[in-house]
């Protein structure tokens, strides 16, 4: 006996390509890059804004969340790293340093060593702790900002400071496998005692 055609599933294929619960799960558009042409004479265009611009402006973009892919004009090759470290570079010579001599002294031992990837990995660990720590701190001191417009400001830049100690000591111990110091960086003086004892 012939069957006749069965056209309910394509029925329920086609309505499904219209409806909100399938194009909701339509993955999300990664945010694009702002492609940067470098020249032989140095120079670095934005090819999103159409205008020549400076490692400062650079800078400028990457704070407000801007992601940046600097590119050479004649071969293509990928320069954003190297302007990357050009920036910090500035930032370092030229601004409030963030890097002092012991750290980056510490970070060259670094590498060519086995622990190369570790530290890396450790460093990004680190600063994503402490920008979301920073942004939930923002947050509260929003709602803070209400009722007492100073204190927050005092607060916020005293937990900012030691949030950074703290991000500090922490990639000095990874570096030099100290742990005799307590939370707020002084010697620990039992440690110092067992010491004597020996």
């Amino acid at each position: 006996m012939r069957q006749p055609p069965i056209y309910g599933d394509a029925t329920k294929l086609c309505n499904a390509k219209g409806s909100p619960s399938m194009l909701a799960r339509k993955p999300k558009m990664m945010p694009s890059e702002r492609l940067i042409r470098k020249y032989s004479n140095r120079r670095l265009y934005d090819t999103g804004a159409s205008r020549h611009v400076t490692l400062d402006d650079l800078r400028q973009l990457i704070v407000a969340g801007e992601h940046i892919k600097v590119v050479d004009d004649k071969s293509g090759e990928d320069l954003t790293r190297a302007v990357l470290l050009q920036i910090i570079a500035e930032q370092e010579q030229f601004g409030a340093p963030v890097f002092s001599p012991e750290l980056l002294e510490m970070i060259i031992r670094f590498y060519g060593r086995p622990m190369q990837a570790m530290l890396s990995r450790h460093l990004e660990q680190s600063f994503t702790t402490m920008l979301r720590q920073q942004e939930a701190m923002q947050a509260e001191m929003t709602k803070a900002l209400q009722a007492t417009p100073l204190a927050p400001w005092a607060e916020l830049a005293r937990t900012n400071m030691q949030l950074w100690e703290q991000m500090q000591r922490a990639t000095r111990d990874a570096f030099t496998g100290s742990g005799d110091s307590q939370p707020g960086g002084t010697p620990d003086p039992t440690a110092r005692n067992e010491k004597d004892k020996r």
